[in-house]
């Protein structure tokens, strides 16, 4: 079993995507993979992974939000994990 990983980052204040927003994947505390968002605001982070829980961590265009920190466990297949991000709040959820 393998599973891989993508991401879109969504500034929903300005209603735009997020570009340059960098993504860091790790594993027990030890990097697995390391990407900036695209000018539509993506990201593909890994195409072949082991199962087991990740911390997906995203540094966003925000003054209140510095770095936001998901732990996701990931089994077998894609996972899309978009995060939407304003000055005062953010909100993620298992996208397709």
């Amino acid at each position: 079993m393998s599973a891989s990983l993508s991401t879109h980052v969504l500034d929903t204040a300005a209603g735009a995507p997020a570009a340059g927003v960098t993504v860091e994947l790790l594993r027990g505390g030890d990097p697995v993979a390391h990407a900036r968002t695209d000018a539509d605001g993506r990201a593909r982070l890994a195409e072949s992974l082991e199962p087991g829980l990740y911390r997906l961590v995203f540094h966003p265009p925000s003054t209140f939000f510095h770095r936001v920190e998901l732990e996701i466990e990931l089994v077998d297949g894609h996972y899309h994990v978009p995060l939407l991000v304003s000055p005062f709040s953010c909100a993620s959820y298992r996208g397709s």
